[in-house]
């Protein structure tokens, strides 16, 4: 069972929002949602003082020796002194955090937490991101960091950050899919509610989440065609199978997720192949038409390209 530390960086009272973020980490990986996955450690750098704001409280249970064995530490959020640069951070959690990333603990940073990284020079020479509306401040404040505020959230190995808000659930759900595979981050996306994967890539700023009628919703087609993935869809299809022209569907589309129909289909293909790698034996050449790429070397191309191992290894990962 992987261990996951969530540190809890204020030692005052956190703002709702810290509340929100360092909340969405302990929905993914403190709750036996189907198997105990993981063992979540909430720490903090005063664990015997409750954090309260607007009738909220934030109780970590360890100090910061729970650090000491996580497999991930999830940084959640920034004291506003340290966000606003008129304190330092606590230079005991700077070093400890310094010695998990020398030992090749992954620290994931949701949200503002960048700034926590960043400040303990975790995210020198890295990409990395944060909150739109930060991003400029982070940038101005570490010019070491090569700070990207476009994207839902980036992976650059045993380091990750994300955008605020629905981003960390993002960034949360790929960790989950590093760890447990696409099968069981699926799963848990579905009893969530949300998206099964939002690549990290997808623009941190779109028009709008959620069509704003009920009659004009692409969301019906969407779920049809990640259902029909065995056939060869066309954005003509789709867009006439929502009732729109396919320059409407194209917009709404974008505007929903941030992609492009093409590209949305293609992530729905790799990530059922993915899907079918895990739970299934059938060949490589049986996954790929059952997830609408026709070819193995179709199938091989695309989930190199958006996963990073051929599907072959990918497998054997997941049946060693």
């Amino acid at each position: 069972m992987s261990t996951v530390a969530i540190l809890v960086t204020d030692d005052d009272a956190p703002a709702l929002w810290d509340v929100y973020e360092a909340g969405l980490a302990c929905v993914v990986f403190g709750i036996a949602h189907f198997d105990p996955w993981y063992e979540m450690r909430l720490c903090g750098l005063n664990p015997a003082k409750p954090r309260a704001q607007s009738g909220w409280v934030l109780s970590p249970e360890h100090g910061l020796e729970g650090l000491h064995g996580a497999d991930t530490i999830i940084v959640p959020s920034v004291p506003q002194a340290v966000l606003d640069g008129t304190e330092p951070l606590d230079l005991l959690l700077v070093k400890e955090l310094q010695d998990a990333a020398e030992n090749g603990v992954r620290i994931a940073a949701l949200c503002n937490g960048a700034f926590v990284l960043a400040e303990a020079g975790l995210l020198n020479g890295r990409r990395a991101t944060a909150h739109w509306s930060y991003t400029d401040r982070l940038a101005r404040r570490f010019p070491e960091v090569d700070v990207d505020d476009s994207v839902l959230y980036i992976d650059d190995g045993n380091v990750l950050t994300s955008a605020g808000a629905a981003a960390g659930l993002d960034l949360c759900l790929h960790l989950v899919r590093q760890d447990l595979g696409a099968h069981i981050a699926n799963q848990l996306a579905r009893k969530l509610c949300v998206p099964a994967h939002r690549t990290g890539g997808q623009a941190q700023f779109v028009t709008r989440h959620v069509p704003e009628t009920d009659d004009d919703s692409i969301a019906p087609v969407l779920e049809w065609a990640t259902e029909h993935l065995d056939r060869p869809l066309t954005v003509a299809q789709l867009a006439r199978r929502a009732g729109m022209s396919q320059r409407t569907f194209f917009r709404r589309l974008h505007d929903a997720t941030g992609s492009t129909p093409l590209q949305w289909l293609l992530a729905q293909r790799v990530a059922h192949a993915q899907a079918l790698l895990e739970t299934t034996s059938l060949s490589v050449e049986q996954v790929a038409e059952r997830c609408g790429l026709g070819t193995g070397a179709n199938l091989r191309r695309h989930f190199t390209a958006h996963v990073g191992v051929p599907p072959t290894d990918y497998r054997r990962a997941y049946t060693a």
